[in-house]
């Protein structure tokens, strides 16, 4: 019993550390929409600054991801101004599934979740799919409006249904 709950701690720690992450990580997706590319960088700096206690493989794994979610919002973007032709991506997704929704009529809050969300699902497999909407649901819970937790579940419940089906054909 007492190795069970060593065990569980250091399960609950690690849980509750990514949790953490994610949010700082939808934090700084969430500042892009405020501030320039250039802007950004100085941002994100000042943003670890503020962090007590930040491990230097904290700061790196948040660093990676919110780079890696961005380089495909430039993807999106290049698509958009059409000097890309390739699959649908994060944004397109996202619209293809907020059905009478346009990308521009979501809240900043919960695009931002979102985002991170639907590249969880299609580019992090170290996150499993329930738990990637279910922290989604939980950030735009505490940091959306009164709905956008029934909202954000629902877009992606859709495009995880829609992966699957995907993945079984």
């Amino acid at each position: 019993c007492k190795r069970y709950l060593e065990r569980k701690a250091v399960y609950t720690a690690k849980i509750m550390r990514r949790r953490e992450q994610r949010e700082h990580i939808f934090k700084l997706l969430f500042m892009t929409e405020f501030n320039s590319e250039e802007e950004m960088s100085e941002q994100l700096s000042l943003y670890f600054d503020t962090l007590e206690e930040l491990s230097e493989k904290d700061q790196e794994y948040m660093s990676r991801k919110y780079r890696h979610v961005l380089e495909k919002l430039d993807y999106i973007q290049a698509m958009v101004d059409g000097t890309m032709d390739k699959e649908e991506e994060l944004e397109e997704m996202i619209g293809r599934f907020a059905q009478g929704w346009s990308v521009e009529r979501i809240s900043k809050v919960d695009l931002a979740i979102l985002r991170l969300a639907v590249y969880e699902l299609k580019y992090d497999k170290d996150v499993p799919t329930g738990v990637a909407i279910n922290e989604a649901v939980e950030l735009a819970k505490r940091f959306g409006g009164e709905t956008s937790g029934s909202f954000v579940n629902g877009i992606l419940g859709k495009i995880a249904n829609s992966e699957s089906e995907e993945k079984s054909e």
